[in-house]
C-alpha cells in the first residue's frame, strides 16, 4: 500500500536529530524522498546510512543564507521540485535580564527566526503548487517561562511569519502552517540537563505540568508534521498546532494540581 508522502519531495533542516530526525524516518517510511540539512557531518552520516533509501544528507548552517540555498539547489537537483518543506532547525538558550549580551541574544533570533525565512525563501520558487509548508514553533509563545525573552520572542516571530506566507503563497495553493511543541524529549535539554540524573529531574518537573504528566515523545511531533505534510490537511492553512498535552490549553489541569 502506497504511503501517504508517495511521490512527494520533501526537505527538513535540521533533519539529523531530535524532532527533525523523527519526522525524517517518518516521511521515509511513508513513502517521500527526504533531503535533511543540519551541522554535524558525523550525525548526517549516520542518519543517511541508517535511512539511505531516498534519503541526501546536506551540510548546512541554517543561518548560513548561502548554504540555506546552495542545500535547496542540491535537493532540487537530485529529487526534483519541492512538495514539503519542514524548517525545523533551531537552537534553544536562555536570555535573561540583566544577564544576556547582544551577541547571545542576536544569535537565537538569528537562528530560529531569521534563518526561518530565509529557510522558506530558498525553497518558495521550487516548491510545487498545493505544496506545505511547516514551521516549528513552541508554546514559548505563551508560556511566559522566565529566561526565555528571545527564544519566545522566535517563536512568537514564527508563528507571525507563517501567517504571511501563507498570503503571499495562497496563489499557487500553497499551504503554511506551524506545528508546535510542548516539552519534548530530544537534545536540546543537554544544556539544561547534562547528566541522566539531572535530565531526570528535569523531566519529573516538566511533566508536573502536563496535563497528561509527561513529557513528549518526538514521533508525536512527527506524526502532526506528517499530517500538514501530506494531502490528509489539504484545507488546514496558517493554523498552529500545539503538540503539547493540553499544557497550554488546559492549565487548570496540570499534574501538580492534582497532588
Amino acid at each position: 500500500m502506497a504511503g501517504r508522502l508517495a511521490n512527494k519531495t520533501a526537505l527538513i533542516t535540521g533533519g539529523n536529530s531530535g524532532i527533525g530526525l523523527s519526522t525524517a524516518r517518518l516521511f521515509v517510511a511513508e513513502g517521500a524522498r527526504v533531503a535533511i540539512t543540519g551541522r554535524n557531518q558525523q550525525t548526517l552520516d549516520e542518519v543517511a546510512n541508517e535511512l539511505s533509501h531516498g534519503v541526501l544528507a546536506i551540510k548546512a548552517d541554517a543561518t548560513d543564507v548561502d548554504a540555506l540555498d546552495a542545500a535547496v539547489a542540491a535537493t532540487v537537483g537530485k529529487f526534483g521540485r519541492l512538495d514539503a518543506l519542514f524548517a525545523n532547525a533551531g537552537i534553544g538558550g536562555t536570555t535573561p535580564l540583566g544577564g544576556t549580551t547582544l551577541k547571545a541574544f542576536e544569535e537565537v533570533i538569528r537562528t530560529n527566526l531569521t534563518a526561518v525565512f530565509f529557510t522558506v525563501q530558498a525553497a518558495a520558487p521550487h516548491l510545487n503548487d498545493n505544496a506545505s509548508v511547516i514551521l516549528n514553533g513552541s508554546v514559548h509563545t505563551a508560556l511566559g517561562m522566565p529566561g526565555y525573552a528571545a527564544y519566545a520572542a522566535t517563536k512568537a516571530g514564527v508563528t507571525g511569519m507563517s501567517r504571511v506566507f501563507a498570503s503571499e503563497l495562497a496563489p499557487r495553493g500553497i499551504r503554511v502552517n506551524v506545528v508546535a511543541p510542548g516539552a519534548t524529549r530530544t537534545p536540546i535539554w543537554k544544556g539544561a540537563a547534562p547528566t541522566p540524573e539531572a535530565m531526570q529531574a528535569l523531566d519529573a518537573r516538566v511533566s508536573s505540568t502536563s496535563p497528561l504528566g509527561r513529557m513528549g515523545e518526538p514521533d508525536e511531533v512527527a506524526k502532526t508534521v506528517l499530517f500538514l505534510a501530506s494531502d490528509d490537511s489539504s484545507n488546514v492553512n496558517a493554523t498552529e498546532i500545539f503538540v503539547d498535552g493540553g499544557m497550554l490549553g488546559a492549565r487548570m489541569g496540570w499534574a501538580i494540581f492534582r497532588g
